[in-house]
C-alpha cells in the first residue's frame, strides 16, 4: 500500500476548524501506527492547515446562524464548493469526512452519493437534527449519503440509529482537549492575575453577526458589573484577529477594565492557549452560545449564556416555521437538562446578564448548583481518547474499502 491515503475533510467556521484540526492530528497519529501515509486536503481554516491539511478553500470566516444572516455567505460558499468538487472529480479521495457545517455538508452528502458513489462518507459532529429539525430532509440526506455517523452526543446517536443510520457514539472531542488544560492557579499565574481580583472572561463572538448583535449587550453588562464590583477585570480572548478592532473599540466606548488576549502564533490547539487560560483563570464567563460553553463547563467555571439573531430571522422562525427548541447551549444539550440559563433574543439584555452574573459570583448556592450540573454533564461526554477513536473508525473504513 504505497499510494498515500487521500482524505477529504469539509467543515466551516471557527469551531469546525478547531475540531477538524484536532481530528487531523489524531489521523496522523493513528496512520503512523498502521504504517499509512496520509494526504489530507480540506475546506477549512488555518488551524487545519497548521495541523497538516492542504486547504482547497478557507471557510472559517464565512459562517453564520440564521436565515437572513446566511445570505451574504451563500455565493462565497458555493464558489468554494464548486472549486472543491472540481478537485474531487479529478482526484477522488479514499474517504470524505464531513464535520458539522450543516447546509454545505448536507449538500456534500448528496453530491458524493450521485457523483462519487464509491467514496465512503463519514459525518462527524452531525447537524443537531434531533433538536431542531424542521423536516426530515436533512436527516434523510445524511442517512442516505453516509456510510458512518460518528456521534458526539448520546441523544444524537439514538436519534440517527432510530432513523436507520449506521452510527457510533464516540464521545465529545473537547474531553481530549481539556486533559492538559491549565488549572485555575496555573492560568492566573500565567496571566498575572492578583489573588483578590475578580476575573471575568468575555466570549462574545466567533462569527461576524455575533460582533453586531452580542458584543454591545455583553459590553454594557460588563460596564454595569464593573460599577458594582470595581475590583473586576475582564479578559477577552480573540477567536479571530479581525474582531480585535470592534472589541477594542467597545472597551474604549464602555470604559471597561479589560485585556484582549490574542496568541500571535494562533496556536489555539495548544492546551495552554490563551483562550483556555482566560477561561480557566476566570471566576465567571459571559459567553455566546456555542462550543465554547462546553470548554467553560469542563473547566468548572460558572457561565452566563446568551444568543441573539436578526429580528427578521427570529420572526420567520417563530411565526412561519413554528421553530421551538428546548435548549441551544451544548451544555444543556448533552443530557437535555437546564444546567446553565440561556438568555435568548428579547431576554438577552444587559440587565438580565448583570443579575445572573452577580448571582453566580456572590451566591454560593447558585454557583454550586451549576458546578454540580457540570459534573453530570461531564460524565455523559465520554472518556478521553475521542479523537483517536474517530481516527481509527475513519482509517478502518478506508482499509475495509480497499480490501473489497
Amino acid at each position: 500500500m504505497n499510494r498515500p491515503v487521500r482524505i477529504f475533510i469539509s467543515t466551516g467556521e471557527v469551531s469546525g476548524d478547531l475540531q477538524s484540526a484536532l481530528l487531523i492530528k489524531a489521523l496522523y497519529r493513528q496512520a503512523e501506527l498502521l504504517g499509512l501515509n496520509l494526504d489530507i486536503f480540506a475546506l477549512g481554516g488555518e488551524r487545519m492547515a497548521a495541523a497538516g491539511a492542504q486547504l482547497l478553500g478557507n471557510t472559517s470566516e464565512i459562517g453564520s446562524i440564521g436565515i437572513l444572516e446566511s445570505l451574504p455567505y451563500v455565493l462565497p460558499t458555493l464558489a468554494l464548493q464548486r472549486r472543491a468538487k472540481q478537485q474531487l472529480q479529478q482526484t477522488p479521495p479514499d474517504i470524505a469526512v464531513l464535520v458539522d457545517y450543516v447546509s454545505p455538508n448536507v449538500a456534500f452528502c448528496g453530491y458524493f452519493s450521485k457523483h462519487l458513489p464509491a467514496v465512503p462518507v463519514v459525518y462527524y459532529i452531525a447537524p443537531q437534527e434531533w433538536i431542531w429539525s424542521f423536516s426530515s430532509y436533512n436527516t434523510n440526506q445524511i442517512i442516505r449519503g453516509t456510510d458512518r455517523i460518528l456521534a458526539i452526543f448520546p441523544e444524537e446517536a439514538r436519534f440517527f440509529e432510530q432513523k436507520g443510520g449506521s452510527v457510533r457514539w464516540v464521545g465529545h472531542p473537547l474531553v481530549d482537549r481539556m486533559q492538559q488544560a491549565p488549572s485555575r492557579d496555573q492560568a492566573r499565574a500565567a496571566l498575572k492575575i492578583p489573588a483578590d481580583q475578580v476575573a471575568i472572561a468575555l466570549l462574545p463572538a466567533s462569527r461576524q453577526q455575533e460582533v453586531k448583535y452580542l458584543l454591545p449587550i455583553i459590553a454594557e453588562a460588563a460596564r454595569q458589573i464593573q460599577a458594582k464590583l470595581p475590583q473586576a477585570h475582564f479578559w477577552i480572548p480573540l477567536s479571530l484577529e479581525k474582531y480585535r478592532g470592534p472589541i477594542e473599540q467597545a472597551i474604549q466606548n464602555y470604559g471597561l477594565q479589560a485585556t484582549v488576549l490574542a496568541d500571535p502564533n494562533q496556536n489555539v490547539l495548544a492546551e495552554n492557549s490563551l483562550t483556555l487560560q482566560a477561561i480557566a483563570a476566570a471566576d465567571l464567563a459571559i459567553t455566546k452560545s456555542g462550543t465554547v460553553n462546553l470548554e467553560i463547563a469542563l473547566l468548572n467555571v460558572p457561565q452566563v449564556v446568551l444568543y441573539k439573531i436578526h429580528p427578521g430571522t427570529a420572526w420567520i422562525l417563530g411565526n412561519l416555521l413554528n421553530f421551538s427548541v428546548p435548549f441551544v447551549s451544548p451544555v444543556n444539550l448533552v443530557e437535555m437538562q437546564p444546567v446553565v440559563r440561556e438568555f435568548l433574543q428579547k431576554q438577552a439584555t444587559p440587565e438580565n446578564l448583570v443579575q445572573e452574573s452577580l448571582d453566580l459570583l456572590l451566591n454560593q448556592t447558585r454557583r454550586q448548583t451549576m458546578l454540580t450540573g457540570y459534573q453530570s454533564m461531564q460524565r455523559a461526554m465520554g472518556e478521553p481518547g475521542v479523537c483517536d477513536r474517530v481516527a481509527q473508525e475513519i482509517l478502518q473504513l478506508i482499509l475495509t474499502q480497499r480490501t473489497k
